[in-house]
């Protein structure tokens, strides 16, 4: 056994077998899973079939659904770098010093001294790929290839930053491989045709020979909206409907060639996004991208690891895109970094029992400009600074700056956040606050610089 501080839930010291008692790796000695890891842009909660939708068609996310666990309490943030960072290290991106969105002109990006997903795998001896938008740092030492990726195929950052369709002032959209770009502005219309061959055969090349880590962080449903000929048109639910169903597709290519390659019952498939849906509802959540409300953080999210995880399951424990790495590396035998803090926890033993006891009962909420503006725990969110205000940017700064009374609200009996039931609860509102503090307090002494890109 060994022992480690992970925060988010009062500061306990949080105990942790090398394989969890009872995990799920118990159930096949020796055989640790495959992972493949399906990264959405902009896709919000009830953007998919197995979450509501019924205006598109996503029969292979459905299926993944039934075959699988549905978690409807799984959050990200509010946009789109921030959340790669939470992703790839299992901790809150204000920890790593990653704002909310970098851009071509920034000059940081995710330090190489950080343990990532790509990293934890290596240790194990998987082959690893990162196939799609990075959003980590787009100069060389912040590349896949410096994080713990044996290659790399994608854009760096977000499709709209290139000069094509109306940022003249950026540099042209880069396509890479590994670390040279092999095109500029590359024809969005086939992007996720072109990742999805790409992970084909990175999957078929490793096989049952070799165990893999593939990381496929979808460019779409970022704007501006791009779909190849075969969807084009084709959706109900209009050109973000064609889309979405694009990637579905994508999604019953991959699981099809798990299939063939009789690879399911060893490989955990992940699929989930990075922030809530850009300027469109996410019912039943108030809120949408770059908002802290539900609508902008709780995410769509299904696992599936077939003969492991029980079919057609539905998890509503409190989980995120910061628990990927610690339960990655519990399934796959993998140390995790001993000289540093996370914020994650092992949720593998929610994958085995999806009512299972919580284990975290805590998340932070913080905005693309690194405030902590909210704390949830149990069934309680308390927003810090009063309610934000979605819309201009500059009066909602003043606005919140200006807030002096919290709002507190009870997600199990009020999930659109519409009931400020703060006056009722002044104990309960003073308790999260304080604990609210003290775990910021905690992530501020701890935290780790961004890399600082080299002069050239």
């Amino acid at each position: 056994m060994r022992s480690f501080l992970l925060p988010g839930n009062y500061f306990a010291i949080f105990v942790l077998a090398s394989v969890v008692s009872g995990s799920i790796c118990a159930a096949t000695p020796g055989i640790a899973p495959n992972v493949v890891l399906i990264f959405i842009d902009d896709m919000g909660y009830a953007d998919i079939g197995p979450f509501g939708n019924t205006e598109v068609k996503t029969p292979h996310l459905d299926k993944l659904a039934s075959q699988g666990m549905k978690f409807t309490s799984f959050y990200a943030t509010p946009v789109c770098s921030m959340s790669r960072a939470c992703l790839l290290t299992g901790c809150y991106n204000t920890r790593v010093s990653i704002p909310g969105v970098l851009f071509p002109g920034s000059t940081i990006g995710l330090h190489p001294d950080e343990v990532t997903l790509g990293d934890i795998a290596k240790q194990k001896g998987y082959a690893t790929a990162a196939i799609g938008k990075w959003h980590l740092g787009h100069q060389a030492e912040f590349l896949p290839t410096r994080q713990g990726f044996d290659s790399y195929f994608g854009i760096p950052y977000s499709n709209d930053m290139g000069t094509k369709p109306f940022r003249p002032d950026f540099p042209p959209l880069p396509l890479l491989r590994d670390e040279q770009i092999i095109e500029t502005e590359p024809d969005q219309a086939l992007l996720t045709k072109r990742y999805t061959e790409e992970a084909v055969k990175f999957i078929r090349a490793c096989g049952r020979k070799k165990p893999f880590f593939l990381y496929l962080p979808h460019t779409m449903i970022h704007f501006p909206l791009a779909a190849s000929a075969d969807f084009k048109g084709k959706s109900k639910m209009g050109f973000i409907g064609d889309t979405i169903e694009e990637i579905d597709w994508s999604v019953g290519e991959i699981m099809k060639t798990l299939a063939e390659l009789k690879l399911d019952e060893r490989t955990l498939v992940i699929f989930t996004s990075d922030n809530g849906p850009a300027g469109r509802a996410a019912p039943p959540f108030r809120g949408s991208k770059a908002s802290v409300f539900e609508g902008g953080v709780r995410e769509p999210c299904l696992m599936r690891w077939t003969g492991r995880i029980p079919a057609g399951t539905t998890c509503d424990r409190i989980a995120g895109n910061i628990d990927v790495l610690p339960t990655m590396a519990s399934l796959i035998g993998a140390e995790l970094p001993k000289d540093r803090a996370l914020d994650g926890r092992d949720i593998s033993s929610l994958l085995l029992d999806p009512k299972a006891p919580a284990v975290r009962d805590t998340q932070l909420y913080f905005t693309g400009g690194g405030a902590l503006a909210a704390i949830r725990v149990g069934e309680w969110k308390l927003f810090l600074h009063g309610i934000p205000v979605v819309g201009n940017k500059k009066l909602a700064a003043n606005r919140l700056a200006e807030a002096a009374t919290p709002a507190l609200f009870h997600l199990t009996n009020d999930v659109g956040e519409t009931k400020n039931v703060a006056e009722a609860h002044p104990e309960l509102v003073k308790q999260l606050a304080e604990t609210a503090e003290k775990l910021h307090a905690e992530i501020k002494a701890n935290k780790r610089p961004a890399g600082q890109a080299k002069a050239k």
